[in-house]
């Protein structure tokens, strides 16, 4: 069944196709009688191109062909994509590119509802929370949904949806903060590399790789662990509805889909097209139209995508040990 609002774009595009192509051969082809009938057909096709292309732009306005908006959280979440000097997984996901979607839907009139697809195995402790915060601002039904991965900040993000769907087979659950550092003490032995501390500050240089962490800089990190922790706990358990002695007892863990919903970590098992139907009920409506809501790149930065990609083919992704973090926290 044809919907009236596709009805009412394909009339406006054939309208301005018509006059477009009339106004093109009228200025360009009869008049004036200077101009070559090849030169006059041209610049008639260019006028007719530009017409239909405006015509669309109007028409897609005034009738929207979408009522639902998808954003995709889709690899290990940080703030801007990558992971500083050296080439990070290139599927990572950019939580400000994010965020601004979904900002743009919740102002797109157009737009009842959101769906926050989530493929992620976790990421930055901050970014995960803006995406959550972005979702909770967001003025209609939010509903997150998985197929593969739901992880740690993936779990973060979810918090902060009205729902989460899940498959029988997903990955749903580990909420969790870890810390690492690499000890390159010995290896700096080795090669005859030393430390040589310049510091204000007890704890300025707490997990340079570069020295053995004392036993007081080892609790003031863990502490800052269990501070994210707590505060996970927390955005779980207020969104979620969940007790928060129940969210310590998962102890981090991973869980298929179908035991996550018989412990409440999910709302509802089923395909995408289950969603759709669900959410359309939800929405008085006989269907949903849903359109993803991406940032748009320029040229270049497609290039840098592609280079990124090839770079982490190379291992580039391993060598990030080298860089100058001492001590990374993610979820």
């Amino acid at each position: 069944m044809v919907s009236k609002a596709a009805v009412g774009r394909l009339t406006i595009v054939l309208l301005a196709a018509v006059v477009s192509v009339g106004v093109g051969v009228a200025l360009f082809v009869w008049y004036p009688a200077t101009l070559t009938d090849l030169f006059g057909v041209v610049l008639a096709l260019v006028v007719a191109v530009v017409g239909v292309r405006i015509a669309g732009n109007v028409a897609g306005s005034l009738f929207p062909g979408y009522n639902v908006a998808e954003v995709a959280v889709d690899g290990p979440i940080t703030r801007d994509g990558s992971g500083g000097p050296l080439p990070q997984n290139p599927r990572s996901t950019p939580a400000d590119d994010i965020v601004e979607q979904i900002d743009r839907a919740d102002e797109d009139g157009s737009v009842d509802a959101l769906l926050v697809k989530l493929n992620t195995p976790g990421g930055e402790v901050v970014p995960s929370d803006d995406i959550r915060l972005a979702a909770e601002r967001f003025d209609g039904p939010t509903i997150a949904y998985t197929t593969d991965v739901c992880a740690s900040g993936g779990y973060w993000i979810a918090s902060g949806c009205d729902e989460l769907w899940a498959r029988e087979g997903s990955i749903v659950g580990s909420i969790g903060v870890i810390g690492s550092r690499v000890n390159a003490t010995e290896f700096a032995e080795k090669v005859g590399l030393s430390y040589e501390r310049f510091a204000a500050g007890e704890f300025k240089d707490a997990g340079t790789p570069l020295k053995e962490l004392e036993e007081d800089e080892r609790e003031y990190l863990q502490g800052l662990i269990d501070d994210y922790y707590e505060t996970f706990v927390d955005r779980v358990s207020d969104g979620r509805d969940l007790d928060p002695e129940f969210v310590r007892e998962t102890e981090a863990r991973i869980y298929l889909g179908d035991e996550a919903d018989d412990l409440e970590l999910v709302d509802e098992l089923g395909t995408r097209r289950d969603l759709e139907d669900e959410l359309a009920d939800r929405l008085d409506r006989d269907t949903v139209t849903v359109t993803a809501f991406e940032p748009e790149r320029p040229l270049m930065a497609k290039l840098g995508a592609g280079a990124r990609t090839v770079a982490y083919a190379f291992g580039a992704g391993v060598a990030s040990i080298a860089t100058d973090r001492q001590f990374r926290l993610r979820t």
